[in-house]
């Protein structure tokens, strides 16, 4: 991030998406990519943050999009989550600025998102509910890489 001697970066999934972050954020690196398959090498993040984009993940997702997040961070480094906290998905039909979409929003518990960063290789330091314009309750999630390598590089996540 300019002024901060951090070498940020973002990837989405959508090129739409892609386009607007780079004409909002001129000077910054974006890229198209999926968390599911990160195009990144080993140990090469000392931080990442995923901030409502779990929503987009199904839970059997969960444990494998979370070890490509324990694999591109390098031990110690950390990751900030933030996502909507209930049960079970719902259809979102609005977008923001009230724009038609189909899309299934994943909610989940914070004690289910807890233990699957502790299956993936992350140890909880901190975590909040709190509500938002999205959701009547959402949570942020502050964890860090376990430096010993324990976790489970291809956990698989369950429903709680």
């Amino acid at each position: 991030m300019r002024g901060l001697d951090v070498d940020a970066f973002g990837i989405d999934l959508s090129s739409a998406m892609v386009e607007t972050a780079r004409r909002e954020h001129p000077g910054m690196r974006f890229e198209v990519g999926s968390m599911t398959e990160l195009d990144l090498a080993a140990a090469s993040l000392a931080g990442l943050v995923a901030w409502y984009s779990l929503i987009h993940i199904p839970d059997q997702w969960i444990g494998p999009v979370l070890a490509q997040f324990r694999r591109v961070v390098r031990p110690g480094g950390l990751v900030l989550l933030g996502y909507h906290v209930g049960d079970g998905a719902r259809l979102k039909t609005r977008g923001y600025g009230g724009h038609p979409m189909k899309v299934l929003v994943h909610r989940r518990q914070p004690l289910h998102m807890a233990a699957s960063l502790d299956g993936a290789g992350f140890t909880v330091e901190a975590q909040m509910t709190l509500t938002s314009a999205e959701s009547p309750l959402g949570a942020i999630v502050f964890a860090r890489r376990r430096p010993d390598g324990t976790g489970t590089e291809g956990f698989s996540s369950h429903s709680a």
